[in-house]
Parts: structure tokens; sequence; C-alpha cells
């Protein structure tokens, strides 16, 4: 028996997008995939999350063409690394949206937040789509993070994962 209704065949775009990425833990790991924490053992280890939650939620994120798993060495045992692709990469605005509603709505209780720096021009953005300064997209490869549990200055986005040409 499925744990929840599913959205994916529904007209509205938000119940689909819902469908895919309504679940904190699958924003979460988008979070620290898009930071380069992209194995495992990272992952598990920065979100306290438990290893059959984590296997769920990274299926379910390159099923649905948010991650594409890869192989690497480490020992004897095969493992994976979790790489955005190009609808990954679609997602940070998302991301981006969260950090500003949540800024604007809820309390720190360090004080500190995650901020959206805007790397055209070096400024904090307070939106998450456009940096207000210069009018760049704020896209992976033009955004960079300051992390409050980062030991970074700024943490520089991870990008889509070159994809095979199926031309080959």
């Amino acid at each position: 028996m499925p744990l929840r209704t599913s959205w994916s065949e529904d007209d509205c775009p938000i119940a689909r997008a819902a469908d895919v990425l309504g679940d904190p833990w699958s924003l979460l790991v988008l979070r620290e995939v898009f930071m380069g924490n992209n194995r495992f053992d990272g992952l598990k280890k920065e979100l306290r999350v438990a290893d059959n939650v984590l296997s769920e939620r990274l299926r379910r994120l390159a099923g649905a063409g948010l991650l594409v798993a890869e192989p690497y060495s480490a020992g004897t045992r095969p493992r994976k690394e979790y790489l955005l692709t190009a609808a990954g990469t679609d997602a940070l605005p998302v991301l981006h949206a969260l950090t500003v509603w949540a800024q604007k709505n809820t309390q720190s209780p360090s004080g500190k937040s995650l901020r959206i720096i805007c790397t055209t021009c070096g400024t904090v953005s307070a939106s998450g789509a456009w940096c207000e300064t210069c009018g760049a997209e704020l896209t992976a490869a033009t955004t960079a993070w300051d992390h409050p549990k980062s030991t970074k200055n700024l943490i520089e986005l991870a990008t889509a994962a070159p994809q095979p040409n199926s031309d080959d």
C-alpha cells in the first residue's frame, strides 16, 4: 500500500511538483548535493537520517530525473555518488524561494541563515530568482551560498553532470 497519493498524473503543475519535491528529506538531499555533498555516507552524516529513508529519497530523486547515480570505487564495495541533472539544477529556484520565505517568516535559532550570493556582482540577494543589483539570473553557475554551517567562505554550487551524448 502506498504511503501517500501520487500526483504525478495530475493536470496541476503544483501537484506534479509536490509529487517530486514535496518531501522535506528530498529538499534537504538536494540542498546537500548542490553544496557538493553527493555521497551516501556524507549525506547520512550531515542529514542525520536513517539509511532506509536516505536510500528511498535518493532512489526517488534519481527516478524523477533530478539526480543521476554514478559509480565510484572506494575499497572493495561498489558505491555511487549522486550528481545533479539539468532537471535537478532547475530545482534551485525552489530552494531559493524556500530560503527567502523562511528568512522573512521564520526565526533562525542561532540568528544565522543561509545567504544567497550573486557571483556575477558579489552581492547578497533577497530574491531567489534574480540579483536585484546586476539583474543576473541566479542559477547554479551564478550563485554561491554562504551557509552558516560551512567552514568555507562561500560554497560554489554544483551544476548538472555532463549527460552522455545520445548521437554517439
